[in-house]
């Protein structure tokens, strides 16, 4: 699942976005001020940022300029929004270092295709509708999985968990950070919960002397183990 930061101070434009792209399954946060998104950015660094250019507290174009001249966020995907039309805005701000730009208003399903076609170039894995490793495969678009040919019966959490683990083979994501992921950072759920999905899951994609392709880290969590596709399940 893709992650996606808004920074826009129009409260009813940054909520229509966030409607729009946690619709097309993107998790979403939003910010207003320029200064409030550079202290988060410094925390966690999003897959795609919108930025809007003119900010509260710190400009679109000033916080842009920082982001490039930091290694953690310097080929971070940016889309810059912004209500000068003008050719040397434009360059202007693509100068500064944003991917792309668009002047309000705009069509939301245009602004929507281009944040598709630009995590297609920087992630290709985030938005990819099919995900395969091994003898397992998932369909985003249908949300159907299979293994082996057969199809496995998954509830929408377990499926969730299968995706999010997916995307980043390898990777051991704690229980706090699948709580997170998979449930969101506003719902509340005890950490064991994890473990009793983790256990669903491996119920339904395991069967007899197949390979388990979640891996427990013991005192870490869990993760998608990198092997599997290799190995061939």
């Amino acid at each position: 699942m893709a992650r996606v930061l808004i920074v826009e101070d129009e409260e009813a434009l940054g909520l229509l976005l966030r409607y729009n792209l946690e619709s097309e399954g993107y998790e979403v946060e939003v910010c207003g001020r320029g200064d409030d998104a550079d202290t988060r950015l410094r925390e966690s660094v999003p897959d795609l940022l919108i930025l809007d250019w003119m900010l509260p507290g710190l400009s679109g174009i000033e916080l842009c300029r920082r982001l490039r001249t930091r290694p953690e966020t310097e080929r971070l995907p940016i889309i810059m929004l912004t209500a000068r039309g003008e050719e040397s805005e434009r360059i202007r701000g693509l100068a500064t270092g944003a991917d792309d730009y668009v002047v309000k208003p705009f069509s939301t399903a245009e602004l929507m295709a281009r944040v598709r076609a630009m995590l297609r170039r920087a992630r290709p894995e985030l938005v990819s509708t099919l995900l395969r490793s091994g003898d397992l495969e998932l369909d985003r678009e249908t949300k159907r999985c299979r293994r082996a040919g057969r199809e496995v019966h998954l509830g929408p959490t377990e499926f969730r968990l299968l995706e999010y683990l997916m995307q980043s083979p390898g990777r051991v994501f704690s229980r706090e950070q699948l709580l997170d992921g998979v449930w969101g950072m506003d719902v509340y759920v005890d950490e064991r919960t994890v473990d009793v999905h983790v256990g669903r899951l491996r119920k339904a994609i395991n069967r007899a002397r197949e390979r388990d392709p979640i891996r427990t880290v013991r005192g870490s969590g869990y993760a998608f183990d990198d092997r599997f596709a290799a190995a061939g399940a």
